[in-house]
């Protein structure tokens, strides 16, 4: 059997980082190479794949009984991974380091030229891997385990299905899809066509933790526009876009910042602006998990623009906004036993007490779950996504990939 560590140290030196603001699905070709690869790789375990022209790769694994052991018929369960690393840090020439045993309260040194390493101190996760094998970059890249941890877990859990044709379980469907990172995947994505009554994401973070919430999430963009004159002769003249950029984000509330929230806390995001003497554009992203709340802070910023155009005596300044993605939690109801039996799967594999934790942020799995394939998020034992300290635990994979396989196990023998 190939070792899950194994698999994991092939993909992620295969580059597969996402573009923002691209026009095709994916977005960049190292998509195509893994998704080559993973279709060779899932034919020579026996299993029905197929690439399509976004490099989506969808797999079918037949059920080799009719029925649970009480007769009911056994539901068609989906995993997913993305085959994309994020555009916020470089997956050129990816080296991962191997950092076997670790002893749980010393530095791991990523890159002592470049003063790189992870420490208990400022993560303190890394207390509750001792005895696990590290994987990390070489501190200049990140390494890619989101989401090829998750790629690397569902491929382990397919060699164990071939190697254990005494396993039972019902349809299994499988994806691996692109621009995760940059929110292109699903629109190309054929839920319909994927044949899955309900899925999970392996898309989530360290060991134990269970994910069936995100935040709703829009976007805004605040246009400024002035009235341009000679410095000079400026006086109850000159409006500035500048000025106005300024005072907008001014009147924003500092207590709903990134910065100053945590946990369910939602908050108004400014993270692009641009600006001289004729315009400014300034971009938000807005998020909270109440759907009324994004409502709410959309009126927040339209009340702030109005205040603006009001002081200054005209339409200076202009909003948009843009439905992103909803908290997939919504989509739950009547399908409540996903979750349950997620978590019932996590205790039988010795994970007593799930963390279970609303994500700051969103998955692929919040627009699966809208468009009606409930599909909540696994763990891959990684931290530190998107960054070059980012981690994975070797033993943390390992226990994802069971938690996988005990799912079909208890709806098999439901």
């Amino acid at each position: 059997m190939k070792k899950i560590l194994e698999r994991f140290l092939e993909y992620v030196k295969i580059d597969t980082q996402s573009a923002d603001n691209a026009d095709v699905v994916p977005s960049t070709d190292g998509q195509f190479t893994l998704a080559k690869k993973l279709v060779k790789e899932l034919e020579e375990l026996g299993v029905e794949a197929n690439m399509d022209e976004h490099a989506c790769v969808i797999a079918k694994i037949p059920a080799n009984i009719e029925k649970s052991k009480s007769g009911k018929a056994i539901p068609a369960i989906g995993f997913l991974a993305h085959l994309d690393t994020s555009p916020d840090c470089s997956g050129h020439d990816v080296k991962p380091k191997i950092h076997e045993n670790y002893d749980g309260i010393s530095k791991i040194i990523i890159n002592e030229e470049l003063g790189k390493f992870i420490s208990p101190d400022t993560n303190r996760i890394l207390s509750c891997y001792e005895g696990n094998t590290i994987v990390t970059s070489d501190g200049t890249t990140l390494l890619g385990a989101d989401n090829k941890a998750g790629i690397s877990i569902i491929m382990t859990m397919l060699e164990y299905l071939k190697e254990n044709p005494d396993f039972k379980h019902g349809e299994i469907r499988i994806a691996f899809t692109p621009d995760e990172e940059v929110q292109g995947g699903m629109s190309v994505f054929d839920i319909k066509g994927f044949g899955a009554d309900f899925a999970f994401t392996v898309d989530g973070d360290g060991v134990g933790e269970f994910n069936h919430e995100t935040f709703n999430a829009a976007g805004a963009t605040v246009t400024f526009k002035g009235v341009c004159i000679h410095p000079g002769a400026a006086k109850d003249k000159l409006i500035n876009p500048v000025i106005l950029l300024a005072e907008f984000v001014a009147m924003l509330p500092k207590d709903e910042l990134p910065e100053t929230t945590e946990g369910r806390e939602g908050f108004y995001y400014p993270y692009e602006a641009s600006a001289n003497e004729e315009g400014a554009k300034l971009e938000f992203l807005l998020r909270d998990f109440d759907s009324e709340n994004i409502e709410h802070r959309k009126d927040v910023l339209k009340e702030i623009t109005n205040k603006l155009n009001e002081k200054w005596g005209g339409e200076y300044v202009t909003l948009e906004t843009e439905y992103q993605y909803s908290n997939m939690n919504d989509y739950f109801k009547g399908s409540e036993h996903i979750i349950e039996n997620a978590i019932r799967a996590y205790k039988e594999c010795g994970i007593k007490n799930p963390d279970i934790v609303a994500i700051r942020g969103g998955t692929d799995g919040s627009h699966l779950s809208k468009n009606g394939l409930p599909t909540p998020n696994i763990f891959t034992g990684g931290h530190n996504f998107h960054s070059a300290t980012e981690f994975c635990s070797v033993e943390g994979m390992e226990w994802s990939s069971r938690i996988l396989l005990k799912i079909l196990e208890i709806y098999a023998n439901e």
